[in-house]
């Protein structure tokens, strides 16, 4: 699995003009799944991020989690993540997941981030979103499992 992992003010996913999820601060997170993955895989990675200490504290170091600070998350499922550009002009995206792995381990993964209290919106998969990200800082990570 890879996450792009961003620091926002505020985001939302639009999809066919209706806005599906909508957050103040907190992250989104580019999720890519592979076909190696599996839901320890997605366990681990959802703990990891929900713990992952990029939030200023008071003394303006990278010090808080999203759980400290009590911001939300958007989950935006993204095979391109696993883009292979070594050959021509036109990405390969054969080292993505097929939809029947990757669509339940990005639930699996939005429904962890739930459970240790990261109140978490998500995408909708296999559509055409508009991802609008207000990155904050600009703080973006990347981070694969």
């Amino acid at each position: 699995m890879r996450a792009i992992i961003q620091r926002v003010q505020h985001s939302s996913v639009i999809v066919e003009e209706k806005t599906i999820a909508e957050i103040a601060h907190g992250l989104v997170i580019l999720l890519g799944v592979g076909p190696g993955d599996d839901e320890h895989k997605a366990n681990l990675l959802a703990r990891k991020i929900a713990t992952l200490r990029i939030f200023s504290d008071a003394q303006g170091k990278m010090n808080l989690s999203v759980l400290d600070v009590q911001g939300s998350a958007i989950v935006v499922s993204q095979f391109t993540l696993y883009a292979d550009t070594r050959k021509g002009h036109r990405p390969s995206f054969t080292d993505a997941a097929l939809p029947t792995l990757a669509s339940p381990l990005v639930d699996r993964f939005t429904g962890v981030l739930n459970e240790l209290g990261v109140p978490t919106q998500a995408g909708e998969f296999g559509t055409h979103m508009l991802v609008n990200i207000a990155n904050d800082g600009p703080v973006t990570i990347w981070m694969e499992i």
